[in-house]
């Protein structure tokens, strides 16, 4: 398996890394946040954009970027639009979405870019080889709020982010069951062993939070904590999530 390096972080080797996500609506709570963040041990700060109030406004966002890169100069920051159909919170056109994640690819602040795998494949690829030339990777990400997929459907659609050339291919899924739950890991399982790529899986909600600790075991190269709001139901403390992390890593 290829390992991706970002900065000081390199994932696929290791412990999961550990991304913790940004909610703030506003420029002082971003800064209060990224303030807050710098005191925890974390890898990876995710700007869950969805979530600024100025959104819409692509110079606010890049002025709002610049604050947190000043503040996290050396964290790796991945940048998030995570769309409505997909669990964010904001709807916008397609146009907009993936005019906003080129944008602030090209602007040397951000080391990775979430992009969704269900759009026009054209528009995906562009968007990947726009952030490429910009030194930024790719998580391609799918969510699903309503099911766990069959094992299958979640190994195709891993499969088909890393042919399409996603450095991090990303899945996350809901659980009605322990067999769910099962499923997600079977099929991280399968597509780790194969992958030439790193890859990120979770299964979501109290039931699901098994898998956000048993990546080493399983495959996955991250998983993501909450510090101050989580983003995503069955995030857990990021302190508690490290101290997990440590204590399988010395098992494995």
């Amino acid at each position: 398996m290829n390992k991706v390096v970002v900065k000081n972080v390199t994932f696929g080797e290791g412990a999961p890394k550990i991304c913790v996500p940004m909610v703030g609506k506003t420029v002082a709570a971003l800064k209060e946040e990224a303030e807050m963040l710098k005191t925890i041990d974390l890898d990876v700060v995710e700007w869950r954009v969805d979530f600024f109030e100025d959104v819409k406004d692509l110079a606010k966002v890049e002025a709002a970027l610049g604050e947190i890169r000043a503040i996290l100069p050396e964290t790796p920051i991945l940048f998030t639009f995570r769309s409505a159909k997909e669990g964010g919170e904001l709807a916008v056109s397609d146009e907009f979405y993936f005019e906003l994640n080129e944008t602030l690819a090209g602007t040397g602040k951000i080391d990775l870019v979430d992009v969704e795998l269900f759009n026009e494949e054209a528009d995906v690829l562009r968007l990947i080889e726009t952030a490429h030339k910009n030194n930024v990777k790719v998580v391609m990400s799918n969510h699903d709020f309503d099911k766990t997929p069959a094992k299958e459907e979640i190994v195709s659609r891993l499969t088909r982010m890393e042919a399409l050339g996603a450095d991090l291919p990303k899945i996350a899924v809901m659980p009605k069951s322990a067999a769910d739950v099962l499923t997600l890991l079977d099929a991280t399982n399968t597509v780790s062993e194969k992958a030439s790529q790193p890859i990120i899986t979770m299964s979501m909600a109290g039931t699901g939070v098994i898998s956000r600790l048993a990546g080493e075991v399983f495959g996955s190269a991250m998983t993501f904590g909450a510090a101050k709001k989580a983003s995503a139901p069955g995030q857990i403390d990021v302190n508690e999530l490290r101290h997990v992390l440590d204590l399988l890593h010395k098992q494995f």
